[in-house]
This record gives C-alpha cells, sequence and structure tokens, in this order.
C-alpha cells in the first residue's frame, strides 16, 4: 500500500519537455471535467478521430464525467496541463480502463496537436504504466487505428507487444510494460 502511495505521490510533477515547454502532470481529479471538454474543442477533427474513432461537435459532458472520475485503481487517468492565461489548461490526457478480459486494462491517449511531437506521449506511457504496476495491473489491449502510426511506433517502442490483429482498419495490440535488464 505504501509504494502504490508513493509511486502515485512520484506521478504528481512538473515536467520540462524536449523542446523546453513546461507542463504539470498529475492524475486527474473529478473538477477537470471542464478541461476535457475544453481540451476536446482545441483538438484538430484528426486527432479527435485517432482518438475516439468519430468527430463529435463537443465532448458531452457526461462523458466528461465519467472520464474525469475514476477510482486510480481500475480505473486512473494521467493529465499533463499548462498554464495559460494564468490558469491550467489541459494539454493531455492517458488513462487505462478495465478490458472485457479480466486482469487486462484498455489504455488510450490523447494528446492536444501543438503539444504532439514534444515527448509528452512517451512520458505518459510509461508514467501510466507505472502507475497500473503499482496497482498490480500488467497486461494491456490498445484498439489503435492503422493509420495512426505515432501511436502504433510509440508502443512498438516502448512495450513488449504479444499479440497484434487488424480488423477494418482497427488495430488490436496486446502488450506489457516492457522489461528493463538490471545494469550491470
Amino acid at each position: 500500500m505504501k509504494e502504490r502511495e508513493t509511486v502515485l505521490a512520484a506521478l504528481d510533477r512538473e515536467v520540462v519537455l524536449r523542446d523546453g515547454a513546461q507542463v504539470r502532470v498529475r492524475p486527474i481529479r473529478t473538477e477537470d471535467e471542464t478541461g476535457l471538454v475544453d481540451l476536446y474543442g482545441r483538438l484538430s477533427a484528426h486527432t479527435a478521430y485517432q482518438r475516439f474513432f468519430s468527430v463529435m461537435r463537443r465532448l458531452p459532458p457526461d462523458w466528461a464525467h465519467f472520464l474525469a472520475n475514476v477510482d486510480h485503481r481500475r480505473r486512473f487517468a494521467l493529465v499533463a496541463e499548462r498554464r495559460h492565461a494564468g490558469r491550467p489548461a489541459l494539454v493531455a490526457v492517458a488513462r487505462y480502463e478495465p478490458a472485457e478480459d479480466p486482469g487486462v486494462a484498455e489504455v488510450a491517449f490523447v494528446v492536444q496537436d501543438d503539444w504532439q511531437n514534444r515527448g509528452l506521449g512517451t512520458l505518459l506511457l510509461r508514467d501510466l504504466l507505472r502507475a497500473a504496476a503499482a496497482n498490480g495491473i500488467e497486461r494491456f489491449r490498445a484498439w489503435v487505428l492503422a493509420e495512426n502510426r505515432r501511436m502504433l511506433d510509440l508502443l512498438a517502442r516502448f512495450t513488449d507487444v504479444t499479440d497484434r490483429a487488424i480488423e477494418q482498419g482497427v488495430c488490436r495490440l496486446e502488450f506489457r510494460a516492457r522489461t528493463v535488464p538490471p545494469a550491470r
């Protein structure tokens, strides 16, 4: 229990991205509902489609409520926020949810367009896998559009993909956190 709390506390921090931009990464909170709606409104149609497999005029409030209210164990999410006009604004979200198969969590990510290609997805993936490990979750699944090369490449580079299938333009990836051999 203490180790889990230590890991979760360590996930709330300021980070500097590879281009020097600063963001705060932290576990999602209930009061982030409005921030999720605002973030969705800043996504390009292409990015929204890659995340939700459809484009909506706006993120429905009941979806925002569901997405912002997690138990931080079986359902977990991290957000990245920056200061904008003196107040925080969400720029990315990474999450896992229970899958149909016991012991498997489904992951999903979205990064605001102008915050992509800065290393934020890599950072969020690593932190999400750390949180999952602290919660006893070791197996994952992701549904990714076959055209979403960045997400497919991210998972291929930083996880051990154990199964892959494609149907109607959607890839189903099953993976585990990559084990790093001990230093010699």
